[in-house]
Parts: structure tokens; C-alpha cells; sequence
């Protein structure tokens, strides 16, 4: 799953969860019709926290 993070001025909005980044990317244009020029974004996968987790065990264990 993936996430859009957009940050006009100093408002932050989340907006998703998305299937995949081309839908994110495809929501982004419409979205950034409505934000001033300077707008950024990001789009970011989304992690279960027992992947996450697991992973750090595993760190942490080394």
C-alpha cells in the first residue's frame, strides 16, 4: 500500500491508502491543481508494523 503526503505552506495532508504508486501519482495531478506553486510531495510505501518489527528483531539480535 502506498501513502501521499502533500505539504502546501503549513498544512500537511495524507491522503490514501493507494494499491500501487501509479495511482498515487495519478490522484497527485489532480491534487496539485488545487495547491500553490510550491507544494511538495512525497508518496511512500507503506510497512506493516510486523514486518518492521521482525526486521529489527533480527538487527538487533545480530
Amino acid at each position: 500500500m502506498y501513502l501521499l503526503t502533500i505539504r502546501d505552506g503549513l498544512q500537511t495532508r495524507h491522503i490514501g491508502p493507494y494499491d500501487s504508486p501509479k495511482q498515487a501519482a495519478d490522484d497527485l495531478d489532480r491534487l496539485l491543481a488545487v495547491c500553490g506553486e510550491r507544494a511538495r510531495w512525497q508518496i511512500h510505501a507503506l510497512e506493516s508494523p510486523k514486518v518492521v518489527l521482525g526486521s529489527l528483531g533480527a538487527v538487533s539480535a545480530a
